[in-house]
């Protein structure tokens, strides 16, 4: 019996580390654009679920997957909102996106920021060669999209973040 509950309290440990684990890549990926950062942090919400001392409700896991899948939606459309709202074509949009791939492998520091506004104006001066001005407008409109966007999912990551440590806190006297 004993052993048992060793057996069942060490997978609540390695249960929260995980979820903990999962939390800080979340937060990560809200400012890097190859994990997605929201949907990553409720992955550490999922973990809770699964751990016999933490008692979590479909609702809360259902609702903040919800606003998880939203905001991972949202981080592909709205950087191109950006770009369209300050008079960019498709083709910026396009070169937003290829701009910050290639961005996130730069040795340069900010290349995701830079990667995005070069892709951005270089999409638009491909779209219009003479029209430099607004290629100009467009990328600024590029770089504010994506800072938007990585301040929501930061924000959304965070959230998720206190909700996490609300819990195991809640429940710290029968975890350690």
């Amino acid at each position: 019996m004993y052993f048992r509950l060793i057996r069942k309290h060490t997978m609540d440990i390695f249960l929260l580390i995980i979820g903990f684990l999962f939390i800080l890549l979340g937060i990560a990926g809200a400012l890097l654009p190859v994990l997605p950062g929201p949907l990553t942090s409720w992955f550490g919400l999922l973990s809770l679920y699964f751990t016999s001392i933490i008692p979590i409700n479909y609702t809360f896991l259902g609702g903040t997957l919800a606003i998880a899948v939203l905001i991972w939606v949202l981080d592909y459309i709205i950087p191109a909102i950006g770009t369209k709202r300050f008079g960019g074509s498709k083709y910026g949009a396009y070169g937003t996106t290829i701009g910050l791939l290639i961005g996130l492998f730069s040795p340069i520091p900010f290349g995701i920021l830079i990667g995005a506004f070069s892709g951005a104006f270089i999409g638009e001066i491909l779209f219009d060669k003479t029209n430099t001005k607004r290629a100009f407008k467009a990328s600024i409109g590029s770089l504010l999209g994506l800072l938007t966007s990585a301040t929501i999912k930061f924000a959304v990551a965070l959230v998720y973040a206190v909700l996490f440590f609300m819990k195991v806190w809640e429940y710290n006297s029968e975890l350690f």
